[in-house]
């Protein structure tokens, strides 16, 4: 188990090597913080929680620092100092850098941890808060006190609704159900209700529990799915509610020794749909107990009895549990070292036992003989003679089913239905499927022999060209490659070998044989025939792969061939590298899952989907470099699509062209040695290793030589200087000799008496020196004290400068926003005002068109009366026919006019209307952005208006000029008729006349049947219309009325937010 002290450091590595958590406790790592302080003590950790991802948590301690620690990334920073004491912390869900964190003073702050920034700071409640819940959308959060739960609107930070309380009536928790839009509220008199969140109406209350096993809840927890309701207290008994039946359906009794429960968490899982069957239940021993609700057994524990626990958290996606010590410090357990023996597979059910390695058996020998399709069990021999039981074991199935069974239990078919149903395999068993699916042999022995060979000549220098920081997968790396090159010589040459092998190495880094085995069989497999044109790359591949492409897309396959983009370019890079270029670790595990549970030519397809999912970007490129960016860099697709199309590929090929036909099914590595791999120009690779062979040769034996000549002109040199230093040490010594023999005893007198005042001079120095460091001591005490206190000052100074800003700001901000209201108000009535003149303009001048029309129809009555009196004093007969066949004329010729003025006004407001709901649905549009946007579109409208008016004020005067034109035309034709009254021709007969006025009419009752047929219709179709148009002009005219409103609205809570904050 690691610890780490996190000290005064702001920021620095959780772990300092990589965590191994061991199955018996899965504690990753034990987190304290001391001060140094000359007195060091221990900061004790209240709170913590997680994000969203699952991978960062944050936590606080009591004297307000919080810290985000960052478990993927194995780093950890202090974000803020709050000064005082954290009572419940939370993160926002929709902004994944802010957190919420209530505090001892009854207030809640929203900061950020990136620019750890104050974002907010609400206050409302009288009492602790002690938990803080929020919504699945991340837009609402409850905080709630033991006297009421607020509920707060995390866009705006204001508080939209507060539950009251009777004062003997407590509340133990109110919180909201995962991925759902209820609040759940539990009181102390053990009543729950459930709540709408928008509506904040009673859905329903959960009955009593029975008088049996009736308990005071304390602590509840719900399932991901919101199905299943835990609730516990002073007692070992555990109930579970189902919300949807709304009623108790099981009650658990804990152990004995569980007297208490003082928290409860479900254990997620990613494969559960929500339904989480583990239940974590801490007691009050400091122990937390995982139970399965469904078989009631206890799965694994954590804690003890001498380090405690005082409360826990589990991240969302299941993998780690964060648990704050009752010793004030943090510890980080792994759920997957906690679960390894439950999710331990079963061990196989059929062994096979060998034989030793004797010629001749005892009598006392046992012996096991497995044969196909029956288990023998072991019988005594007697002599040379086995006695053999057969066990009766009725292995019903046919070769297809015997094809599909792999090792340790595992069944092919069954595999290829769980990955479609869920995409990808379990994380904690893909690499168990993967061994089962490529029928690993594990030849431990044959990958020794290999091993033992060293690193190959051609990797020594393999980190200059490919730099990688970690040492241990340097070596791993070298390893495995060496191991190929050792099994076959052409991998000593393949340029792209160590990227085919770097995604396996790095995923199994810790298991070598796996590693060298599942590199192996994917080059005996999904690398057939790709060695066939080496060095060149696989010409064949490619072809099949520009087939498939021919076939599926040819839009693509021409937009590669215009801009000279060949398979070496768009498919060569995905097969080289498989696909580790341009996938996430995650997406290529989900990819290669679907690999290895199908047919070597899925590889292939896959290349091809890639390229027909990615066809919009591709169709944009048109420089080559553009090209060779998107197929070596990570491109925003969806892996899941890519698969699905993969395998409708694989469906719809012809089988001409399909890869499967050209390539063989899987073959596993042969077990005890492995298979040649000779799939390969051999002659090319034999005379490459054979020039490099005496390339290197040439230059070992030019190296020796001039390492053996420098050797031996040094060895020269080296002697002749020794021989002279010799000569010069021999007589120095002879004349040295001598001088010291007197200097000693002069020496030894001296040194006698610089002994005793030595001895004197110690004494007095040693009791200066303690008197130094006593004084020294206290002098740094003084000093560090009057440090603190100056820290001290400037902070409180640094607090006092920051809250006067604040303050500032806020009266600033609120007279700009009153400002700005009062002009919004301004603007609206001046609008109004100008509608109003408008509107009033225009119903003028219509009520002047119809009064001068009324008058124009009144003159020509007038003047056709006229006309009827002057004609009274011809024939009567002449007179009725021309007064008939006159009023027919008028009557027609106003029918028309009508009939025109109301197609023309009809087809006016269809272009009006059409154009009005237009800009409306704009402006509908554009009144959901920013104030100035509506105002800006407003001002843009009123320009279309005024050219629309423009245009329509040209075409009414048209129409103007054809209506005077046509009265100019009528009163031509009365006044001629008048004149021609006048001056009769009395020697005219009658027959004559009504040949003439015969002759005049019938070419215009045809028309005018037709108009009044016409007429008829089109009156009922008006009506019709009109009263359509004017309740979809009511309509629109009450939409445009609501949407006024609700800006209105909006702008005043806008307004008032400031007070609101300065409260």
């Amino acid at each position: 188990m690691q610890s780490t002290d996190l000290g005064n450091k702001e920021s620095g590595k959780i772990w300092h090597r990589k965590p191994s958590p061991a199955t018996r406790d899965g504690i990753i790592v034990n987190i304290i913080h001391t001060t140094s302080d000359y007195l060091p003590k221990v900061l004790r950790f209240l709170n913590v929680a997680f994000d969203s991802s699952g991978d960062c948590l944050i936590a606080g301690d009591h004297q307000g620092n919080i810290y985000v620690f960052d478990l993927s990334g194995n780093r950890f920073n202090l974000v803020q100092r709050t000064a005082q004491a954290c009572t419940a912390l939370a993160f926002n869900l929709r902004r994944k850098s802010e957190f919420l964190v209530a505090l001892a003073d009854y207030s809640v702050k929203c900061f950020d941890t990136v620019t750890k920034e104050l974002i907010s700071w609400m206050r409302g409640h009288e009492s602790s808060v002690f938990s803080i819940s929020v919504h699945a959308s991340g837009r609402y959060a409850i905080t709630t006190s033991s006297d009421t739960a607020q509920l707060w609107d995390l866009d705006t930070f204001q508080r939209k609704r507060k539950l009251n309380i009777l004062q003997s009536v407590g509340i133990q928790k109110v919180f909201f159900l995962p991925l759902s839009n209820t609040i759940l509220s539990c009181f102390k008199d053990n009543s729950i209700f459930a709540w709408e969140c928008d509506t904040l109406f009673c859905k329903y209350q959960l009955p009593a529990p029975p008088e049996s096993s009736s308990i005071l809840y304390k602590v509840f927890a719900v399932t991901r799915d919101g199905r299943i309701l835990a609730a516990g207290g002073k007692s070992n008994h555990l109930h579970l509610w189902c919300l949807e039946a709304k009623q108790l359906f099981r009650i658990i009794q804990m152990p004995t020794k569980v007297r208490a429960i003082r928290h409860l968490e479900f254990l997620p899982d990613s494969f559960d749909a929500g339904s989480n069957q583990v239940l974590g239940v801490l007691s009050q021993d400091g122990i937390m107990r995982f139970i399965n609700i469904q078989t009631c057994k206890l799965l694994f524990e954590i804690g003890s009895l001498d380090e405690g626990i005082s409360s826990s958290v589990i991240s969302p996606h299941g993998r780690y549990i964060a648990s704050v010590m009752e010793n004030g410090s943090l510890n980080i357990y792994s759920v997957q070292a906690l679960t390894q023996e439950i999710n331990k597979p079963p061990p196989p059910l059929v062994k096979v036992i060998e034989d030793l390695p004797k010629s001749k058996l005892t009598s006392g020998d046992l012996k096991i003989k497995v044969t196909s399709g029956r288990v023998q069990r072991p019988a005594k021999s007697r002599g040379n003679q086995m006695q053999t039981r057969i066990l009766k074991q009725d292995l019903t199935g046919n070769v297809e089913n015997k094809e599909n069974e792999l090792s340790d239990g595992l069944n092919k078919k069954r595999l290829q239905i769980l990955l479609k149903g869920y995409g990808e395999y379990p994380t904690k068993y893909r690499m168990f499927i993967w061994r089962a699916l490529l029928q690993l042999p594990e030849n431990h022995t044959a990958f020794s022999s290999l091993i033992d060979k060293g690193i190959h000549v051609a990797f020594l220098n393999l980190q200059k060209k490919y730099p990688i920081k970690s040492r241990k997968l340097l070596r791993v790396l070298q390893r495995t490659l060496s191991a190929l090159a050792h099994w076959s010589a052409i991998f000593t040459d393949t340029p792209y070998l160590p990227l085919l092998a770097f995604p396996f190495v790095k995923l199994f880094q810790n298991n070598q044989l796996i590693c060298f085995e599942v590199v192996a069989t994917l080059i005996i497999n999904w690398c057939q025939h790709w060695f066939e044109y080496f060095p060149n790359p696989p010409i064949n591949i490619l072809s099949m792969i520009e087939n498939v492409l021919a076939f599926h897309d040819k839009e693509l396959l021409q937009h590669f061939i215009d801009h000279d983009i060949t398979s070496r370019l768009y498919a060569w890079p995905l097969l080289e590298t498989v696909f580790s270029e341009v996938l996430t670790r995650e997406e290529w595990l989900k990819l290669f899952d679907n690999v290895f549970s199908n047919h070597p030519s899925f590889l292939l397809m896959t290349v091809v989907a890639y390229n027909i999912c990615s066809r919009a970007p591709l169709l944009n490129c048109n420089l080559k470099d553009d090209f060779e960016y998107f197929f070596h860099h990570r491109n925003n697709l969806d892996i899941s699509f890519v698969i699905r199309q993969v395998y409708h590929l694989m469906d719809t090929t012809p089988t001409d062209i399909h890869p499967d036909s050209m390539l063989d099914v899987f073959v596993a590595l042969t077990k005890g040695q492995y298979p040649v791999f000779n799939q390969y120009p051999k002659f090319i690779v034999d005379y490459q290793t054979q020039e490099r062979d005496r390339i290197r040769n040439d230059e070992l034996d030019y190296l020796r030589e001039r390492q053996t000549v420098e050797n031996m002109q040094a060895e020269v040199d080296q002697q002749r200087v020794e021989d002279e230093a010799w000569c010069q040490k021999q007589e120095l010594l002879r004349k040295a000799e001598e001088t010291r023999r007197e200097m000693l005893l002069q020496e030894e007198e001296k040194m006698i008496q610089q002994r005793q005042r030595l001895a004197a001079v110690k004494r007095e120095l040693k009791v200066k020196e303690m008197h130094l460091q006593d004084a020294a001591r206290r002098r740094f005490l003084k000093l560090q004290q009057d440090q603190r206190e100056m820290e001290l000052r400037r902070l409180d100074d640094e607090i006092e400068r920051k809250v006067h800003m604040r303050d500032q700001e806020i009266a600033t901000t609120v007279k700009d926003l009153e400002m700005r209201h009062l002009e919004l108000e301004s603007q609206k009535r001046l609008y109004e005002k100008n509608l109003t003149r408008t509107q009033e303009a225009v119903a003028e001048e219509m009520r002047e068109d119809a009064d001068a029309y009324r008058q124009k129809v009144n003159l020509e009555e007038h003047t056709f009366h006229r006309l009827i009196e002057t004609d009274q004093t011809q024939n009567q007969a002449t007179q009725q026919l021309i007064e008939e066949n006159l009023a027919k004329a008028e009557q027609a010729c106003l029918n028309t006019d009508w009939q025109i003025q109301a197609l023309h006004k009809q087809r006016c407001n269809d272009l009006q209307r059409n154009e009005c709901y237009q800009e409306v649905a704009k402006l509908l549009r554009k009144n959901r952005r920013k104030e100035i946007e509506v105002l800006n579109a407003m001002m843009a409208e009123e320009a279309k208006k005024r050219e629309e008016a423009e245009e329509k004020d040209f075409r009414l005067k048209s129409e103007k000029k054809a209506s005077v034109l046509s009265d100019a035309s009528r009163k031509w034709f009365l006044e001629k008729e008048i004149e021609h009254t006048k001056h009769p021709c009395n020697e005219v007969p009658r027959c004559q006349n009504e040949q003439v006025a015969s002759s005049c009419l019938p070419p215009r009752s045809p028309q005018l049947n037709d108009i009044s047929e016409m007429d008829s219709s089109t009156r009922i179709s008006l009506s019709q219309r009109r009263i359509q148009w004017d309740t979809m002009e009511q309509d629109l005219v009450e939409r445009v009325r609501n949407l006024r409103q609700r800006l209105t609205a909006r702008a005043r809570n806008r307004c008032q937010t400031p007070h609101l904050l300065a409260a």
